[in-house]
């Protein structure tokens, strides 16, 4: 039997599934706290109840993880210094030490000026001990990636750090993109690292001896050697992994794929058998990339986003909170706080207009670690010492501290990661009606009691307006994906919104309804999605697949993925000649520039040197049994009125390397 051992570590939840790899049958699976300090503890914990003969067959380790993704926006990773050559960079991302130097290439991947390699050679000696990685990034190198490829192998002799050319990760025009995109994978090796290396200590514990493999943006996974050379390339790794999941449980090749979780809710396409990709490079903390990834639309929606009553008003707010129904299990005492708080008359309370500083009597805080170089108030540091060891409110800090409970700067210190907030959130909602009962169900009664009184409501009319606002909300992202789709924009405009409204709600107006039918079926992975999709999709008559094992669908993704290389080859004809069946031209490749008398012998060279080139990038990445796919794309234009026939501008060559990861062999 060969077994495989898939990981998807998500914002709540790292979840585990060890698999058939030959029938595709999951065997056991499992889910635990993630832990974000310590990715491996969480990932530890999701073993301790698999089988161990199992774990010691297992031939293959992957895993999905969103930490590259978080690692960005939150503007963590190593030092980089960054050679530019021939243009300066904007600097819309932050590096430690950089130089420009001239040189660079024309359109043509002629040479603009020559590559200064004294001043880059004069730069990179002064490098040593202050900077973890370099970036290297050539005007129009992916029209000629001579310079990089010099500097590079300059860099080597030199330095004792990973070097990383822009042309290396994407072969698309964009000289700014390519810079950002070089400088924060140059920033993510360490993190990358240190995560395998987390992995790779649990499986030694377990007694796995497998290749380890993480699952890239676009689905395909990569083994952790390449990882290492071009972690930018596992940015929305989980979403991905989510997609290529739902195909697996479900057969299905065309879908819409809804992946709920404890903290977000990402929507992607299904088509033809593989996830949409941004054609542009994704973005990511606001930054466009050239990272070739699966388009998903994310949205703070999920199983453990904040609801607010702010005065009489209701608020579903994108802030992850620790739910109360999960916190009393570890805390018991949160029970009886909160059955005092539902038993004591609802006092008046300002609607704010910011909801980072409302304070609910039903909100609790925990501390979660100590950060260095933060500057805290004395009541602040008075409140961390308090909340060290079990949760208190801001109310019961207050009182006890003799301070008023604005005082505390619970909003700074819950985003930079000190503190967590504990609260009523979606998964409160269905333990309290009885319809998901995991934890301590008393914690979410009480809290409803005490909120519903706020908003002059029953317990049973509260949840029930609740969920609707829920409901609604994850059918106004699905809508929103798909205008997207439909659009390219998200823009959104009175006569749009109140369509929406009616589409959603399907409550007709004055004069006029307005329905959305689905003509795809609707995949829901993730825990929660039984308990809310259905009511999705019936609001667009849509056919909705909860697949057996979807609650851990990331990690099926991340299991039964394939090994995929592309590359992307340009052929463009000489000056003058495009109007000809075979024109000379230009070849520009990852791999050089060359030229051509005849277009149709730089297409059988495009094609097979391709195949060379994105085969061992392939088995390099931890590939076998390698099959190559080719797909040329012809760009033409007519000649205008009274003009026959059409002249090419380009042709376009992408040649693609996919198999399946190699494995161990299996042990009797």
């Amino acid at each position: 039997m060969h077994i495989g051992l898939g990981f998807d570590t998500g914002g709540t939840y790292t979840d585990a599934v060890l698999m058939d790899m030959i029938t595709n049958k999951v065997l056991q699976k499992s889910k635990a706290l993630t832990t974000r300090d310590d990715l491996s503890v969480g990932i530890r914990n999701t073993l301790t109840g698999f089988d161990k003969k199992l774990l010691e067959r297992v031939v293959m380790v992957s895993l999905s993880s969103t930490l590259a993704t978080n690692s960005i926006v939150e503007g963590k990773g190593c030092r980089v210094g960054l050679i530019c050559v021939g243009e300066e960079f904007e600097m819309s991302i932050p590096v430690d030490l950089h130089t420009t130097v001239s040189g660079g290439h024309d359109l043509t991947g002629k040479e603009m000026r020559e590559l200064d390699e004294g001043s880059a050679k004069k730069f990179m000696s002064t490098l040593k001990d202050k900077v973890d990685g370099l970036a290297i990034n050539s005007y129009l190198s992916v029209r000629n990636p001579e310079h990089e490829l010099r500097l590079k192998k300059m860099a080597k002799d030199i330095l004792d750090i990973p070097v990383v050319c822009g042309h290396e990760l994407s072969s698309s025009l964009g000289y700014h993109e390519r810079t950002v995109t070089s400088v924060m994978n140059s920033r993510l090796i360490p993190i990358i690292k240190e995560l395998m290396d987390s992995v790779k200590r649990v499986m030694s514990e377990y007694g796995i001896k497998a290749p380890l493999m993480i699952v890239k943006g676009d689905g395909s996974i990569m083994s952790e050697d390449v990882a290492l050379e071009r972690p930018i390339e596992t940015i929305l790794s989980g979403p991905a992994a989510s997609l290529i999941g739902a195909k697996m449980l479900t057969g299905k090749d065309d879908a819409i794929v809804m992946d709920m979780g404890g903290t977000t809710l990402d929507i992607g396409i299904l088509r033809k058998g593989q996830p949409r990709l941004e054609k542009e490079g994704a973005m990511i903390g606001n930054r466009r990339t050239r990272v070739m990834a699966a388009e998903i639309s994310t949205s703070g929606i999920g199983g453990d986003s904040r609801i607010i009553v702010n005065g009489s008003k209701f608020i579903l707010d994108a802030v992850r909170v620790i739910p109360l129904c999960m916190a009393a299990s570890r805390w018991p005492q949160l029970v009886f706080r909160l059955k005092e708080t539902a038993e004591t008359r609802t006092r008046f309370t300002p609607e704010c207009m910011d909801v980072k500083n409302i304070v609910q009597d039903t909100e609790f805080f925990i501390k979660v670690k100590d950060l260095k170089n933060v500057s805290l108030s004395a009541d602040d540091i008075a409140l961390l010492d308090m909340i060290s060891k079990e949760p208190f409110s801001l109310k019961e800090a207050g009182l006890k501290l003799n301070v008023h409970p604005f005082s505390f700067n619970v909003s700074k210190m819950e985003e930079i990661g000190m503190i967590q907030r504990i609260g009523l959130t979606p998964t409160d909602l269905l333990h309290a009606e009885g319809s998901y009962t995991e934890y301590e169900k008393t914690a979410s009664i009480y809290a409803i009691a005490h909120q519903s009184q706020k908003m002059g409501m029953s317990d049973i009319e509260f949840i029930k307006f609740a969920k609707e606002k829920v409901t609604y909300k994850l059918a106004e992202e699905l809508l929103r994906k798909l205008f997207f789709e439909e659009t390219g924009s998200f823009e959104s405009d009175v006569i749009s919104l109140d369509l929406m409204k009616k589409a959603i709600t399907r409550k007709d107006g004055l004069d006029y309804g307005c329905s959305v039918k689905l003509n795809k079926p609707l995949i829901g992975i993730g825990a929660p999605v039984s308990a809310w999709l259905p009511e999705v999709a019936g609001r667009f008559d849509s056919e909705l697949l909860l697949p057996e094992h979807s609650e851990v669908g990331n990690a099926v993704g991340a299991v039964t993925g394939s090994v995929a290389e592309s590359v992307e080859i340009l052929l463009k004809p000489s000056v003058g000649e495009n109007a000809l069946d075979d024109p000379s031209c230009i070849m520009f490749a990852p791999f050089g520039r060359l030229e051509f008398e005849k277009l149709s012998e730089a297409e059988v060279y495009a094609t097979e040197e391709g195949g060379k080139y994105v085969k061992e990038r392939a088995e390099k990445a931890g590939a076998e049994r390698v099959e190559l796919r080719c797909v040329k794309v012809e760009k033409k234009v007519g000649l205008g009125e009274g003009y026959d026939g059409r002249v090419l501008i380009e042709t376009i060559i992408t040649v693609t390397a996919v198999g399946k990861p190699k494995q161990f062999e299996v042990r009797e």
